[in-house]
């Protein structure tokens, strides 16, 4: 048992390659990622492409973080399917990996489902090689791909590179979170079929607070990562008691099931980067003024002595805090996009800044604050 876990305890993950997400509006997705969030638009499908496929899409990049945007122009396409069951979200998380076959032969091992054969597309000299697998994740799908010398995205697009200069200085994708109804088959898929490992766990519920509510919510959450690739995923289902009220049941009744509920972006910057996405129309949730009151002691108890920013200012921009033994993160999260544009097909996804100054984990004391501040726009929106 134990060689045979050592096979699959690496895939030859080296990062994320990109996400792909399904749109109502293409337009409107270039305007938050290249006018709001300075990313880039590196490439975009070609008519011959959108006429085989019926999607049409662009590709945004900022650092390492590559996000593609599909809007279905054809009710047989794969964005039209993706609709049929669920709101604008993420449809594929791709992986980079050393070696395509390698990835294959291991996965095959555990018993993945494969959707698609390896695929192969040469260009510029390079080659650029992909499959993908079906997931507990409803209809969201795991890809993974192996590129050498290849430079351009992919087959059936062409190179634009236009629009911004990534001036919030964006390196990498921090982690995905994902929601479920039950967590256990996920966990299990990430363990015995991606070979990931358990990094860490939290649960917790407002009536923990105070048992004679009448009304509630709660979470448990479970973190699995890849320790060679460094991707992680957080992982939530909802908790009793009031188990249907939880915003993760909610969450998977207005996406249509389980899926990625956020991406979490590295920066350098987070104070100086809010203020200038702000003046662009970028909107945060709100964290209220308590929460500032508590968290230098907090903090101190969790053995954080001192941190560079001073609170007010994070008060002002509304930035979470947490850490511990010296090391700390910032972190900060937008409204999701059915909020964000008013529009419930626009789906719950949204997501997270973070700047970590040392600190590696998740924000266990923000863990509580982020669930908070997400029902209470739930509340506000009558879903709860």
């Amino acid at each position: 048992m134990e060689a045979h876990m050592s096979q699959i305890k690496n895939l030859g993950i080296t990062g994320y390659d990109g996400l792909r997400f399904v749109t109502l509006d293409l337009e409107r997705s270039r305007t938050f990622y290249v006018d709001m969030l300075d990313f880039k638009l590196v490439a975009r499908s070609t008519p011959a492409w959108e006429e085989k496929t019926g999607d049409k899409a662009e590709v945004y990049a900022a650092g390492d973080i590559i996000i593609e945007c599909v809007e279905s122009q054809r009710e047989d396409s794969w964005a039209a399917y993706h609709r049929k069951f669920h709101t604008a979200g993420i449809g594929t998380v791709n992986f980079a990996v050393q070696n395509i076959e390698e990835a294959w032969k291991r996965l095959e091992e555990r018993g993945a489902t494969f959707i698609d054969e390896i695929r192969t597309d040469e260009a510029g000299g390079g080659t650029r090689r992909s499959f993908e697998i079906a997931t507990p994740l409803g209809n969201t799908t795991y890809g993974f791909v192996e590129k050498k010398g290849y430079t351009d995205y992919d087959a059936g697009y062409e190179t634009v590179n236009t629009g911004g200069t990534n001036r919030f200085n964006f390196t990498t994708i921090d982690h995905l979170t994902s929601n479920v109804r039950t967590l256990k088959p996920l966990v299990d898929w990430f363990r015995d079929v991606l070979g990931m490992e358990q990094f860490w766990d939290i649960a917790f519920h407002t009536s923990d607070i105070d048992p004679t509510r009448q009304s509630g919510s709660g979470l448990k959450s479970i973190v699995m990562w890849d320790p060679e690739g460094g991707i992680k995923f957080a992982n939530n289902e909802p908790q009793r008691p009031f188990f249907n009220a939880s915003q993760i049941q909610k969450y998977l009744e207005d996406f249509g099931g389980g899926g990625v509920q956020h991406a979490a972006f590295n920066l350098d910057d987070i104070i100086g980067s809010i203020k200038e996405m702000e003046g662009k129309g970028v909107e945060f949730l709100y964290t209220p003024p308590s929460y500032y009151d508590a968290a230098p002691g907090r903090m101190a108890e969790q053995g954080v002595s001192k941190i560079d920013e001073d609170y007010d200012v994070l008060k002002d921009h509304g930035i979470l805090v947490d850490g511990a033994d010296e090391k700390y993160l910032l972190q900060i999260f937008m409204k999701e996009a059915a909020i964000y544009y008013d529009q419930p097909e626009a789906g719950p996804f949204f997501i997270e800044l973070i700047q970590r100054k040392g600190d590696q984990g998740f924000g266990g004391g923000n863990f509580r604050a982020l669930f908070e501040a997400i029902e209470r726009d739930q509340v506000e929106r009558g879903r709860i």
